[in-house]
């Protein structure tokens, strides 16, 4: 199986408390068939490197075929015994029907060491709830409405 995405950039690894984060960046697309997304999932799961926390905090945006590809990594890590997980998704640049999807599929964490503690037992994490996204685009349409 694999994952089959294109960025602008390629990812940076860096790992954390044992924890391997890919920081990700431009726009998570279909394309090159030797994606980098999909490399670095690749090797991981060889070298057995299972518990991924992706940060998506430079992520300018996911179409379908990026979900689709990001669902794919996750099936394969999950195949190999592990985890990926979602950290700082930046729902300016995503629709509502992109942010919903991503928050049915994965578990996602406001930031990036929230997402570190739930690989750990006994650590207090906060999940990026829906209801909580959309609360704040209400808190902003508000604002902007307001101010006008």
């Amino acid at each position: 199986m694999h994952c089959e995405s294109a960025m602008d950039v390629r990812p940076s690894q860096r790992e954390k408390e044992g924890i391997r984060i890919l920081d990700l960046r431009g726009r998570l697309k279909t394309g090159d068939p030797e994606s980098t997304l999909r490399s670095a999932i690749d090797a991981l799961a060889k070298d057995n490197i299972v518990n991924i926390v992706l940060n998506l905090a430079d992520v300018t945006k996911i179409d379908s075929d990026g979900l689709e590809a990001l669902v794919s990594c996750d099936a394969q890590i999950r195949k190999c015994g592990g985890a990926l997980k979602l950290a700082r998704l930046d729902t300016e640049h995503l629709s509502l029907n992109m942010t919903t999807k991503l928050n049915t599929v994965f578990e996602v964490f406001v930031d990036e060491q929230d997402a570190v503690n739930s690989f750990i037992p006994g650590r207090v994490t906060r999940d990026y709830g829906l209801l909580e996204w959309v609360r704040e685009q209400e808190q902003a349409c508000g604002q902007i409405s307001s101010q006008e």
